[in-house]
């Protein structure tokens, strides 16, 4: 087990170092000068010259580099370009909005596909069954952010139950918090739950037909007590691996999701420096996006060995 800790940690790290030198490598290979974006159209030749000097680009590739990585190895982002501000703050500030979302939609997936996903494999030959298999693939089919435009305009538009948008933080008004945060995490939690259930409808339908189930019922337990005692930590084996694919996407999707509900997270952070050609803060975010992805895919390989006592005597 620990042997195969290290191993990933390992590749963790090796892969966290190829992402940064890719990114870094892609943004400069973009069109157009930082100085240049930060100054107008009117600046003079000093000006830039000195902009340039100010935002470290006159400087040799490898030495822009080096100084970018070892400042976000001490936790210093660097200063905008534009702004002149801390990348920093705005990035810890955005990333808590971010978090909340992200988290909040994770537990409304699992609350909602493991429950019916269960069922749907237990009851994959009755209608019951056919019904809750066929709700997913319409999940499935829906992007979040239709999902989104959907729901506000049931609940906030029509309804008017809800607000359409926005974002308060929970310290300041816990009641507002959480009724904006309501839509937003329902436009991506049913989607994700219903691409999440698919696969553990799979993985109940693989454990249903293993022998030690069978003797489990077959010793008095009804089929969900078998399940619940006996099933349940074989299922979440393969679920894990998908739970934090599914992670990963969320980050994606809840850019564009962030965008439909005027939400102040990195991924609105991320698009407004790709409006602005913000060069720093964008790579920044970009990097910040690339190591949460490194950092579950590190987590689940972990657990999934936690899970699976084949690994730890393997390792």
């Amino acid at each position: 087990m620990l042997a195969r800790v290290l191993l990933r940690t390992g590749v963790f790290l090796a892969g966290v170092f190829v992402a940064s030198i890719v990114i870094f490598t892609v943004l400069r290979v973009l069109p157009g000068d930082p100085a240049q974006v930060a100054l107008g159209v009117d600046a003079t030749p000093e000006g830039l010259a000195q902009a340039r000097a100010e935002f470290g680009t006159d400087r040799p590739l490898p030495t822009q580099y080096l100084s970018w990585a070892e400042g976000l190895l001490h936790g210093d982002f660097g200063r905008s370009y534009l702004s002149r501000s801390a990348i920093g703050p705005q990035i810890a500030d955005r990333l808590q909005v971010t978090g909340w979302l992200v988290a909040s939609s994770i537990v409304v997936a699992l609350l909602l596909a493991v429950p019916l996903a269960t069922f749907a494999a237990m009851w994959h030959r009755t209608g019951r069954g056919a019904l809750l298999a066929g709700l997913s693939q319409v999940g499935v089919a829906v992007p979040a952010f239709i999902a989104g435009v959907l729901l506000v305009d049931l609940f906030a538009v029509r309804l008017r139950w809800l607000p359409s948008g926005g974002w308060v933080a929970p310290d300041k008004d816990p009641a507002g918090f959480i009724r904006r945060l309501i839509l937003p995490v329902l436009s991506l939690g049913l989607i994700q739950g219903a691409v999440l259930s698919r696969y553990i409808r799979s993985a109940v339908l693989d454990v249903l037909d293993q022998d030690y189930l069978r003797t489990a019922r077959a010793k008095g337990l009804r089929p969900y007590q078998a399940m619940v005692r006996h099933g349940l930590r074989n299922v979440g084996i393969p679920v894990v691996t998908v739970l934090g694919l599914q992670v990963a996407s969320l980050l994606v999707s809840g850019i564009v999701v962030e965008r439909v509900f005027v939400i102040p997270g990195l991924g609105s952070l991320l698009l407004d420096s790709v409006a602005n050609r913000d060069l720093l803060v964008l790579q920044d975010v970009v990097m910040v996006l690339v190591f949460a992805v490194l950092t579950i895919n590190f987590l689940v390989d972990v657990a999934y060995a936690a899970l699976d006592p084949r690994l730890r005597r393997s390792s």
